[in-house]
Parts: C-alpha cells; sequence; structure tokens
C-alpha cells in the first residue's frame, strides 16, 4: 500500500511537471540565484567588524539600520530580519527585469506565479535566458525592456540582504529605497502590481522626506537636496503621464491589432507611433527643470510601450495615494499604515 502511494505522488509530481515545465525550470533558477545570494550574504556584525572594509561604507550599513528602524518606529513597517545582512555583488549586477507589452496598446503581458500572483514583469538571476525570451517576445510582436534591478523585495518570505550597490547612494535616495522595499514586506496585495509599486514608491518618498528631517533637520542641505531633485523627478513624471495618456488616446483610434497577427495597416500606425514618441522626446527639451538629470533623459535610448507600462506601474496613482493620505488620515503614516493593512492584510 505505501509503494503505491508513493508511486502515485511520484506520478503526479511527474505530471505536474511537466505539464508546467517552463513555470518550474524558471522558479529553479529564481530559487538558485536568490539562494546563492541568501547563503553567501554576511551578517552586518561580521562586515563592520573588517578592518578591511572600508568605514565609509560601513556608515552606510549603519545608515540602512537607522533608517529601517525609523520606518518601523515612525512608519508602521512591519519588523522583519532583512537588511541584517550584506551580500557583495563585485561591481557586477545580479537581477534583471523583463517587461513586455503590446505594440498598438498599453497592454502589459503578464505572468503568473502560485501564491503571489500575476506580475507585468518577471525577473532573471541568469542574463542569458532573460536575452532568450526577450527574443522571443519581439518575433511575437511585444515591445520589450531590460532593467536593472537596484533591489527587490522577497515579500516577507525570506530576509533580504543588503546589496553592495545600494551603498552607493545618497542619504535620501537609500533611505527611499530601503522603506520602498520593506512596505512590499508589509503589505502586498496579490493581482495588482500597479497598487503594490505605486503605494510602496509613495511610502518610499514620503517616507525618505520625514528621515531626512528627523536625521538632518527642517532645513537641512542634505533635504533640500532631496527635495529639489524630487521636484524634478515630479516634473518628469507630470510630463510622462501625460505622454502616456496621448499616446493611449492614439492607440484607441485604432482598430484592435491581435499581437503576432498580420496587418495591413502595420507600417502606417507604427509610424504614426514612432512620429508621436519622437516628437515626444524633442518636446522634453521644453520643460524646465531646476537640475540637469533629466534635460537628456532620452538622449541615449528610445522609449517603446514596454517603457511606458514599466512607467504606470510605478507612478500612475501616485496622488491618489498622496489625497488619501493628507485628507483621511492627515499624514499620519502609521494610521495609514494601519487602515491599509487591515483593508488588505493577506
Amino acid at each position: 500500500m505505501k509503494k503505491k502511494t508513493l508511486y502515485a505522488s511520484l506520478l503526479i509530481i511527474f505530471v505536474l511537471v511537466w505539464w508546467q515545465y517552463e513555470l518550474v525550470s524558471y522558479g529553479l533558477m529564481q530559487a538558485q540565484g536568490q539562494f546563492k545570494i541568501l547563503f553567501t550574504a554576511k551578517p552586518i556584525s561580521e562586515v563592520l567588524a573588517d578592518k578591511n572594509f572600508p568605514d565609509s561604507l560601513k556608515a552606510k550599513l549603519l545608515l540602512i539600520q537607522e533608517i529601517k528602524k525609523f520606518a518601523i518606529d515612525s512608519l508602521g513597517i512591519r519588523p522583519s530580519g532583512s537588511y541584517e545582512e550584506f551580500y557583495d555583488q563585485q561591481g557586477k549586477p545580479i537581477l534583471w527585469t523583463l517587461t513586455a507589452c503590446e505594440p498598438f496598446r498599453l497592454v502589459a503581458k503578464e505572468w503568473s506565479f502560485p501564491f503571489i500572483g500575476s506580475f507585468s514583469y518577471k525577473g532573471f538571476f541568469d542574463y542569458q535566458k532573460l536575452e532568450k525570451e526577450e527574443q522571443e517576445l519581439k518575433q511575437q510582436g511585444f515591445d520589450t525592456e531590460i532593467d536593472e534591478v537596484s533591489a527587490w523585495s522577497t515579500l516577507g518570505y525570506l530576509n533580504d540582504p543588503v546589496l553592495s550597490s545600494m551603498l552607493r547612494r545618497g542619504t535620501g535616495s537609500l533611505a527611499n529605497l530601503i522603506i520602498h522595499e520593506l512596505t512590499h514586506g508589509t503589505l502586498f496585495i496579490k493581482d495588482d502590481l500597479t497598487y503594490n509599486e505605486n503605494l510602496a514608491n509613495f511610502v518610499g518618498n514620503e517616507g525618505a522626506i520625514r528621515f531626512l528631517k528627523y536625521k538632518h533637520g527642517e532645513n537641512s542641505i542634505e533635504l533640500n537636496k532631496y527635495l529639489a531633485a524630487r521636484s524634478d523627478r515630479q516634473i518628469l513624471n507630470d510630463f510622462l503621464l501625460k505622454s502616456a495618456k496621448r499616446l493611449d488616446s492614439l492607440y484607441k483610434t485604432y482598430d484592435s491589432v491581435a499581437v503576432g497577427e498580420p496587418d495591413g495597416e502595420f507600417a502606417k500606425k507604427k509610424s504614426q507611433k514612432d512620429l508621436f514618441i519622437k516628437n515626444m522626446i524633442s518636446s522634453l527639451d521644453t520643460v524646465r527643470f531646476q537640475g540637469d538629470n533629466y534635460s537628456d533623459y532620452f538622449k541615449d535610448y528610445t522609449p517603446n510601450n514596454a517603457f511606458f507600462i514599466g512607467f504606470l506601474t510605478y507612478n500612475e496613482k501616485q496622488n491618489m495615494f498622496e489625497q488619501e493620505f493628507k485628507h483621511k488620515f492627515g499624514n499620519d503614516f502609521k494610521s495609514y499604515m494601519t487602515y491599509l493593512k487591515d483593508k488588505y492584510e493577506r
């Protein structure tokens, strides 16, 4: 009887692996990459005791601990074991994301994963496999984009380490990044990536401002520098949001075009799309920024639909969160996060 049960179990496992081979293969690849990082990461206490590790970077590691404590104590972020270890990337990127979008609609391709739901991007620790999948998507007619990932969250299931690339950031940018990722570990709604990323972006931005005020003061150079950069980023975001809406309006004048299917007017539609994007890039010259970080934003890059989908995923609902936070909760972070956790708790 035990043998029959064992054989039946093995048969079920075999069928599941055969049926979902691609998903299982991808999951194993990601698990291998993730656990390689987790198993080779060092406790921060050990890094701080290393006489060969630069003092300037040790200061950044201590700063991250301070940011994390502030996020838990003042913002209502859930306590976790993340950012208690350090992983040295040896100056190399370790994770990339692939985004794909239909050619004449701002509709992203989605990938579904057990337990955590659907995503409009796919992560890769193996760049060659990423390039192979990107080429397959391009052959199917999708617009695609590859982005290097500077940080990610395992949503509280694992303890995320500090990555060495994080230590190159200034105080405000680092606070934003850490608070953003810790927000994912506090609240993550299945099958609503746009909500999750917009929430984390909002909390990261607002949390960074509060941390800078706490650490350096209301009129500090550090805070004013961050606010100036944030102001320019907001100007760019407004420009891109308006551009995305106009591009979407253009696509709505088209007849439905399925990815990969022949279309007699394809060349005409592509020409209109390319002209719109070309004019959009040119019009960025008329936008006034305080600094010069974004004036040549598209100097060496031509955006496509995948770029716009990625941008909207992180920025489309910022105004919604800002208004809710300000008018319903009086800018009280702890009350706001408690409300969100009670409403959407996993």
